[in-house]
């Protein structure tokens, strides 16, 4: 009976869309997650739900989902108003099961079978104002950020960014100066976003649970960021946080430190987690 106890400690019985719950879902296709792929498939709707309320309004904007595996947040980006998801899944297993969530909403899905680091997100998007909301996969998560703050064109193809990481490399994206997190990433992520964790999930809530609290990032473009050659930014943090414990007179010995620091006026016995995002883009201006 749908009011049992049962259905209340199980969240995934309290679908309100028509489809099969995603436990019978992932039964009927035998989607075991692999390890491989980084898979945690994600089965809480009320938890989908959350993160596709978290991306903001997703009606009139292209929403790209990465790693949709069985359809979870698929689904609740349809309950939630997305007009238009344009999901990329590399594993064949899960296409069958995401047909079904497409076939449910007709012309409003796009499955795009393949390997996200091998997409060119911006042509997806088409000049269309566009959102990306994902449960990325853990072993490409942060390769697809990095690639995404580091766009050549800015501001960029998408609108936003609502990501889900182990909390750990959460925390490095929202790191500041002094923070123990704060290293490459974060500095990256300062200078052209704004980013915040919006909220955790436990480990219970995936299938397998993972040994790691997993966190939502909320990410927004900088209008206009300081001035710098990204390629720059990267080669001075990649240095700088290469050694993090050594100061930067050290650290930068490779890529001309000393005059660096001297024109930027920066003390060579700091360490690189002392640098705010505005001196490290004076270092990579300066090189």
């Amino acid at each position: 009976m749908s009011g049992s106890p049962a259905d209340t400690r199980d969240p995934d019985r309290l679908a309100v869309d028509g489809l099969p719950p995603l436990r019978t879902v992932i039964e009927r296709h035998e989607l075991a997650a692999k390890k491989s792929l980084g898979q945690n498939f994600l089965l809480d709707l009320n938890l989908t739900g959350k993160v596709a309320r978290a991306a903001g309004p997703l009606d009139g904007v292209t929403v790209i989902e990465v790693g949709p595996g069985p359809g979870g947040l698929t689904r609740a980006l349809m309950s939630h108003g997305a007009g238009n998801v344009v999901a990329i899944e590399r594993d064949e297993r899960c296409l069958a099961a995401l047909r079904e969530v497409c076939d449910h909403y007709p012309g409003r899905i796009e499955i795009i079978p393949g390997d996200a680091l091998k997409t060119d997100f911006a042509s997806l998007a088409a000049g269309r104002p566009t959102k990306i909301v994902a449960n990325l996969p853990y072993n490409i998560g942060t390769e697809l950020l990095i690639r995404w703050l580091t766009c050549e064109v800015w501001p960029p193809f998408y609108n936003s960014l609502t990501l889900m990481f182990q909390k750990e490399v959460a925390q490095r994206i929202v790191a500041r100066p002094g923070d123990d997190a704060y290293g490459r990433l974060g500095v990256l992520a300062g200078w052209r976003t704004q980013a915040r964790i919006a909220f955790d999930i436990p480990p219970r809530a995936f299938t397998p649970p993972p040994k790691v609290v997993s966190s939502v990032v909320q990410i927004e473009p900088r209008g206009a960021p300081l001035p710098c050659d990204v390629r720059k930014l990267a080669r001075v943090t990649e240095h700088a946080f290469g050694q993090r414990r050594k100061m930067l007179r050290q650290s930068l010995k490779g890529i001309d430190g000393a005059r660096l620091l001297e024109q930027t006026g920066i003390d060579g016995t700091r360490r690189a987690e002392t640098l705010t995002v505005e001196e490290f883009v004076a270092l990579a201006n300066a090189s």
